[in-house]
């Protein structure tokens, strides 16, 4: 049979149910079409038997309807700015034959450093110095102490022996300490205190006795003064050679 009549006898078949189409390959699916329910028939009157009736003609089968498919919706084109197209330089051209010369050096001289300033030592005639005692005798005794030691310097035990073996006494002599590295002047001791014979217990204590002398050795110096250069006070009292060298030449000195 053909479609339709197929159709219809599907659907008289199937009157309780809803039949759809399936719609070919390239069709669109046909909306389906509600078919009315068929009629619910009255209960008839028991009457004598009568012949089978024909079977009642099926009604016309509603042709399918295709949908044409809905284009999709067009997008406006985007706006592609315009390309600028890269504008070509020429290659530089460098000969081959010249060499490059290379970029001046520019040469930085630094400043020259200040010269420091010269310090010139003060006059010796102004290295500070402290005294004990009095100068009847013209005598002077140097030192180079700290503040407390010298202070007890005439109880020393061993200086006032040393004073006793040529007839003196720490009381008719003048301790200087001298509170400088720098030596004192033999002209401010000549001016201030009238100093005739002088002994040095230390290195460096007399200006012009620095260089000239030897440690035992008295001298004349300038202005008929004697010196005597000496080992520290405490050096001499624990070494009997240095002892014995210094007995000789006071004995040179004062006897």
């Amino acid at each position: 049979m053909n479609h339709d009549a197929a159709l219809a006898f599907y659907q008289q078949f199937y009157a309780d149910l809803t039949l759809y189409v399936v719609p070919e390959v390239g069709e669109a699916v046909a909306a389906p079409t509600a078919q009315p329910p068929a009629p619910t028939p009255a209960p008839a009157a028991p009457t004598l038997p009568t012949p089978l009736a024909a079977a009642p003609a099926p009604h016309p089968a509603t042709p399918a309807v295709a949908v044409p498919p809905t284009p999709p919706a067009s997008r406006p084109a985007a706006s592609v700015p315009p390309v600028t197209p890269p504008v070509s330089r020429p290659p530089a051209t460098v000969p081959s034959s010249a060499p490059i010369p290379p970029p001046p050096v520019t040469r930085i001289t630094p400043p020259a450093p200040p010269a420091p300033p010269q310090r010139t030592a003060p006059p010796l005639t102004e290295t500070p110095f402290s005294t004990l005692g009095s100068n009847a005798r013209g005598i002077v005794i140097l030192v180079r102490l700290d503040a407390v030691k010298f202070q007890r310097l005439p109880r020393h035990v061993f200086l006032n022996n040393v004073l006793k073996a040529i007839g003196q006494i720490v009381e008719d002599t003048v301790l200087i300490n001298v509170e400088s590295h720098l030596p004192v002047a033999l002209s401010t001791l000549r001016t201030k205190l009238e100093a005739k014979q002088i002994i040095g217990f230390g290195k460096n204590l007399l200006d012009v006795a620095v260089h000239k002398t030897q440690l035992y050795e008295p001298v004349i110096l300038a202005g008929d003064a004697a010196y005597l250069p000496a080992a520290e006070l405490d050096v001499i009292e624990e070494d009997q050679g240095r002892k014995k060298l210094l007995w000789n030449a006071m004995k040179r000195m004062f006897l």
